[in-house]
């Protein structure tokens, strides 16, 4: 069972015969069906059902022309806006026929790997010739299935343009590096350097989270789970058409990335506000927009 079927309202499962009712409400009213063929000639199908807006649940099978054959399913959350115009490298999965995303933004510093969401559209597009780079960008979102709510850390507005030249420049050092860039990366090495001097001296007065303002890091041993902190910029209140647990949907600003973030109300400790922080581990999805 999907451990993060809960993030979008489905607490209540508890038996295989719990999610076999789930996933036959979903192949039987389904939202959306497509189908398409892969390398092999065989026909792949998706069930894509919403249980909410903009989330629910896709089942991704083979369709022998009699009966279909449901290889794996997903909870999904889509998301809104584009987080990310940056060169985006798609894996196919080594256990099942499914993909993985991989994203190298320097705003995060790090390569961003997210579960595609739209990998029956991947697979049209590739097969009918391929997939450019310069007409794609990348819309991230995520799932968690708790988190905590955090009071901003209060800054001036001086602070505020100093903490905005400082990021852009690191991008414009990140950048340099990433194309070979020997003395940006030794002024990036001497950056981080003094960073960790600076932040070890003030833990031993000071709160963690009143030093870092925001993070985004791996977590656990999947490729696409992540630990998040970051600024919640807009609130949505959404339910579970079947089960009518209460959600929520916050876009977040996560080292200057945005992406939507669904979560059970019952599941966050603390009173979410526009400004505060979030705190959350998540599970990192992604639509490519084909243009």
């Amino acid at each position: 069972m999907h451990q993060y079927l809960k993030a979008i309202g489905f607490d209540h499962l508890k038996t295989k015969k719990d999610l076999k009712e789930v996933l036959r409400d979903t192949k039987e009213n389904f939202t959306s069906h497509e189908e398409t063929a892969n390398i092999e000639g065989e026909i792949v199908c998706e069930y894509k059902k919403e249980y909410s807006e903009a989330m629910g649940i896709i089942m991704c099978g083979d369709y022998d022309g009699e009966e279909f054959e449901m290889e794996y399913y997903f909870p999904y959350l889509k998301g809104s806006g584009i987080t990310s115009y940056e060169d985006i490298i798609v894996e196919k999965r080594m256990d099942r026929d499914m993909y993985l995303g991989v994203c190298e933004d320097v705003r995060v510093g790090i390569s961003l790997i997210f579960h595609l969401i739209n990998g029956m559209e991947y697979r049209q597009v590739k097969n009918s010739g391929g997939v450019s780079k310069k007409s794609t960008s990348l819309t991230l979102s995520a799932m968690a299935l708790s988190g905590s709510i955090l009071l901003p850390i209060k800054k001036n507005d001086y602070q505020l343009q100093s903490q905005q030249e400082e990021a852009r420049n690191r991008m414009m050092l990140l950048s340099a590096a990433k194309s070979g860039d020997e003395k940006a990366m030794e002024t990036l090495t001497l950056e981080d350097m003094d960073t960790y001097s600076k932040v070890s001296k003030k833990l031993m007065t000071n709160d963690v989270y009143t030093i870092v303002d925001t993070y985004f890091m791996p977590y656990g041993a999947e490729c696409d789970q992540y630990s998040i902190l970051g600024e919640i910029l807009k609130i949505r209140s959404c339910r579970n058409e079947r089960t009518g647990t209460e959600l929520y949907v916050f876009t977040m600003d996560v080292n200057e990335l945005q992406f939507d973030v669904c979560v059970p109300k019952n599941s966050i400790f603390g009173v979410p506000e526009v400004g505060r922080r979030f705190k959350a581990n998540i599970w990192l999805q992604g639509i490519i927009n084909f243009q």
